[in-house]
């Protein structure tokens, strides 16, 4: 199953669980607005390339769209539609005043030169800036973009409305960007493990943790979750895999790597295939790269009590079965990961004010986001007896609902 119809389906149960009319549904359902975009850009070799550019805008009800924009060769129209509709969802479930959007270009950035990668990115803004702004849509980092992405669309977008630093977020610091915001996906993901691990009468202290994916998100996840104590004992990225029962020493790791570019050579533990990672030996699971890793296929083989969902959708509709089955506890993406857009809103809001904080103080508001949401997720799953993935949804659906009915239907 696709990710659209993962998060149409899972939308849809909501939805049911609330008894929200047919009528309401289906306008929830629907996009805003969906642009598409043709951008072409010379190469640094004189030729001419073209690729395509989208951007979904989901829903406004709660306040300006807000989602990040991704550079990869997979992006196409129903994925961005998916990560929209979740970014809708997952703003509502934060409680902050905001829809949901995405976009995203089909390309390689790997492929292209820095300066190859700055025209198409400002190619993109060029094509869309009247349908962006700080009242309307907020862009951000996503995959294959990063803050330098964020400061290129910035300047180009300020050339025409004028120097306007909260049209995106995840900036650079010089920029207007919030401090804590690199961190802020990675710190969140273990504030939702600790609420969830409490639940249980445990803690990150006494935890083995298996971490797929060691982009921004993941190796953020596992620092912090190496200094409160936690083993992690096994990480992969897309050069291989390590592991090392004992727990791996992260911050040698992240030095290692960055050193070497190489994940298989680290001499602190042993190789392993990365494909393996999923079903390894672990108390908890954090898949932060691709959707999809988790599928009927595997989901009986993996040993991980504790699955908590850093990147968007890993984990399909057949395996979430599985797994709840089996008892394992699945602490679903669209809270568990929030902890990026909670300080992008931090950031917007630094921005309009004109004042910026400092790191403690974001750190300390992200907490009180992240265990507020936790505990409204708990209720809603005591009301309706159901997951914490239906918990979350329902969570989010009935408040983006509510909006739309105070709002008014003319």
């Amino acid at each position: 199953m696709n990710a659209l119809a993962a998060t149409t389906r899972n939308f849809r149960l909501a939805s049911r669980l609330l008894g929200l009319d047919s009528k309401l549904e289906k306008s929830l359902l629907i996009p805003f607005r969906e642009i598409k975009v043709e951008c072409t850009i010379p190469k640094d070799d004189g030729s001419l390339v073209s690729f395509i550019g989208f951007r979904i805008q989901h829903d406004n009800a709660r306040g300006p769209m807000k989602g990040g924009i991704r550079f990869h060769p997979e992006v196409e129209p129903d994925e961005v539609n998916a990560l929209a509709q979740l970014m809708t969802w997952k703003t509502a479930v934060a409680d902050i005043p905001y829809g949901g959007a995405k976009g995203g270009i089909g390309c390689d950035p790997r492929e292209l030169s820095v300066t190859e990668l700055e025209r198409l990115t400002r190619v993109f803004t060029q094509k869309i800036h009247d349908l962006i702004g700080p009242q309307t849509d907020v862009p951000a980092p996503d995959m294959g973009t990063n803050a330098q992405t964020m400061a290129w669309i910035l300047d180009e977008y300020s050339k025409f409305h004028g120097h306007t630093p909260a049209v995106v977020t995840g900036k650079p610091i010089d920029l207007g960007g919030s401090l804590g915001r690199e961190a802020a996906t990675g710190l969140g993901v273990v504030y939702a493990a600790k609420a969830l691990l409490a639940e249980y009468g445990k803690s990150i202290s006494n935890m083995k943790f298996a971490i797929q994916g060691f982009g921004n998100v993941g190796a953020w996840a596992a620092v912090f979750i190496h200094e409160q104590g936690g083993k992690v004992v096994s990480v992969s990225d897309i050069t291989g895999a390590v592991t090392n029962p004992d727990g791996l020493d992260i911050p040698a790791l992240m030095k290692h790597r960055e050193n070497t570019l190489s994940m298989n050579t680290f001499p602190g533990g042993e190789s392993m295939d990365p494909n393996q990672l999923l079903v390894s030996d672990c108390d908890v699971l954090i898949p932060s790269a691709l959707g999809g890793v988790l599928n009927k296929e595997n989901a009986a083989d993996v040993k991980a009590k504790f699955i908590i969902e850093a990147a968007n959708h890993p984990t399909d509709p057949e395996a979430d079965e599985i797994l709840s089955k089996r008892g394992v506890v699945v602490l679903p993406d669209i809270y568990a990961n929030c902890g990026g857009v909670t300080v992008s809103y931090f950031e917007w809001v630094q921005n309009i004010q004109g004042f910026m904080w400092d790191e403690e103080k974001v750190r300390k508001e992200l907490k009180k986001y992240m265990m507020k949401s936790f505990n409204e997720i708990k209720a809603m799953c005591n009301t309706h007896n159901c997951s914490l993935r239906m918990g979350a949804f329902a969570l989010g659906v009935n408040r983006v609902a509510r909006a739309t009915l105070l709002r008014g239907w003319e």
